[in-house]
């Protein structure tokens, strides 16, 4: 089923004892894995079977490449104490998905489970990746039911933004929501983002418009880092430097700008008509064209690795970060050479 039948489905039906939250077939353009999806399911789920004054017996919350594989099982075939069903969730369900799942391996416990799983138990294991020749997908399966959490298609991520803004008590015009997209591309934490930016920023007003979104949705620290991408694409080092300095004495640190430029290099490898990658959101594609038509795409890849060169150096070594992320940015902003001229 897709998450959106299961969110109907929450306290109106009953579910079955098994949930396998994962990828599924995405729609034109967009990722087969959305994790808000899964989410606003798990926090549905907790929302309306768990009573809050019971949350130490009746809920269970496992993370897959922490957790024994027994001890994950043990809680699951635990009776409930004063509650009718325990709700456990399991986390990074993916990690399972290397395991065979034969009498050998630490997933067969589990595999055990899932072929005879309590019915006064929801187990919910959460996982990006899935393989559907595997053991545990299977047995995951036919104990209840896999749950496809892809990205939104138009319509459908049109009608989320329209209900998000009704929940606040607002409407909002057709434009905004497409304003709202154009910034924000197609997953749904981003656009939740914007979407309280925009209405913090419209206080009382009852509608949101096209205008309030982009007002909303621009401060300054973004502003900063598309000034900084400029200074880059422009072969502009003292631009680039003065930019730098700005996002520092906003509040960012070290690792955040470092982070931040990575992002900004992989926007603008995505960007570029002759890769495969796809970038999602055309708002930032627009921003970041002027950096990947400086840089190249040969350029582009030294400069990630330069880049990982100066993460490591912020992590593992005693250097001044600041200076490690100044000669990061002068190197990044100087000047394309030209080739050389061969004489007559």
């Amino acid at each position: 089923m897709h998450a959106n039948e299961l969110l109907d489905q929450i306290g109106n039906r009953p579910l079955p004892p098994v949930l396998l939250l994962g990828p599924g077939k995405a729609p034109f353009q967009k990722e087969p894995w959305e994790p808000q999806l899964a989410e606003r399911a798990i926090t549905r789920i907790i929302d309306t079977l768990v009573d809050p004054s019971m949350r130490d017996m009746a809920l269970g919350v496992f993370y897959a490449d922490e957790a024994k594989i027994a001890d994950i099982v043990l809680e699951a075939q635990t009776l409930p104490f004063l509650v009718e069903r325990r709700v456990i969730i399991v986390r990074n369900a993916d990690r399972y998905n290397a395991m065979s799942g034969d009498k050998h391996s630490a997933l067969y416990p589990l595999i055990g489970y899932l072929e005879n799983p309590s019915e006064s138990t929801l187990l919910v294991l959460i996982a990006n990746k899935l393989d559907k020749r595997k053991k545990f997908y299977k047995a995951c399966v036919k104990a209840g039911a896999m749950v496809e959490c892809p990205q939104l298609d138009d319509g459908a991520l049109n009608a989320w933004i329209r209900a998000e803004v009704r929940s606040k008590d607002k409407e909002i015009d057709g434009n905004a929501v497409n304003e709202l997209i154009h910034r924000g591309g197609s997953r749904l934490g981003d656009i939740n983002n914007a979407i309280n930016l925009v209405s913090t920023y419209v206080g009382d007003a009852p509608r949101i418009t096209q205008d309030d979104v982009v007002a909303a949705c621009a401060d300054v620290a973004e502003e900063t880092v598309w000034a900084l991408t400029d200074a880059i694409a422009a072969s502009d080092p003292d631009r680039a430097l003065s930019t730098l300095f700005q996002l520092s004495d906003l509040g960012k640190s070290p690792d955040e700008i470092m982070g931040l430029i990575n992002w900004l290099l992989d926007s603008a490898y995505r960007a570029m008509p002759e890769t495969d990658a796809t970038l999602k959101s055309s708002f930032v594609g627009q921003k970041v064209m002027p950096l990947a038509r400086k840089l190249g795409l040969a350029k582009l890849k030294r400069a990630f690795a330069l880049c990982t060169e100066t993460h490591l150096m912020l992590r593992s070594t005693g250097v001044d970060q600041m200076l490690a992320l100044e000669l990061l940015v002068i190197k990044l902003s100087a000047p394309r050479q030209r080739p050389a001229q061969t004489r007559a």
